[in-house]
């Protein structure tokens, strides 16, 4: 859906989002930035995906889409990890959707050695080349700068969407999947007026 959606009634702040104090900087300027904070771990996540990659096909030129895996515990790192592995191998597009499923609907162990080589093996990734990138300084980095972005964005929740660096909703939030993809595109809409 796009931003007309919202053509009878806006979202309304404090209610179906929040503004950022202090806005956050963008990735790419000159585009509208929407991330993602998520974690495979998450069922939440893993039921939104379904409905969110549709979504992000349809999504305006001048906006540029990114995940950001959240790990608040140290169980939740390895997911952390493979998504940043998997996106440095360059994993084809189908990719987030297998590990979500591997963890929610076949209970792969994908925290664990094994589980993440049965994984890759059974989705044509070399599995030493995806331990290896798991173990790197690049992978580390991306963990580190992730995990100083979800304190940035005041994430306490996922999944969550950050706008533009200025505005921030999410299922919960908004009261359901569906609202909260079409607040984002609302939201969307005002970052280009505003930003």
């Amino acid at each position: 859906m796009t931003g007309t959606a919202w053509a009878a009634a806006d979202p309304v702040e404090g209610k179906d989002y929040t503004r950022l104090q202090p806005p956050e900087p963008v990735a790419v300027p000159g585009k509208i930035e929407v991330i993602e904070f998520f974690g495979y771990w998450c069922p939440h996540c893993f039921h939104l995906e379904p409905k969110l990659e549709p979504w992000v096909k349809k999504l305006p030129a001048k906006v540029n889409f990114r995940r950001i895996p959240v790990a608040w515990q140290p169980a939740q790192a390895p997911f952390q990890q493979l998504f940043f592995a998997l996106e440095l191998l360059g994993a084809r597009s189908d990719i987030h959707q297998k590990v979500f499923q591997a963890v929610h609907v076949q209970h792969v162990r994908l925290d664990t050695d094994a589980g993440i080589a049965a994984f890759a093996a059974a989705n044509g990734i070399d599995k030493v080349k995806l331990a290896d990138q798991m173990k790197s300084f690049t992978v580390a980095a991306k963990m580190r700068a992730a995990n100083q972005a979800s304190p940035a964005y005041q994430i306490d929740g996922v999944p969550t969407f950050a706008i533009n660096g200025q505005f921030e909703t999410s299922p919960e939030q908004a009261g359901g999947e569906d609202q909260a993809l079409r607040v984002a595109d609302a939201l969307i809409q005002k970052a280009t007026v505003t930003r």
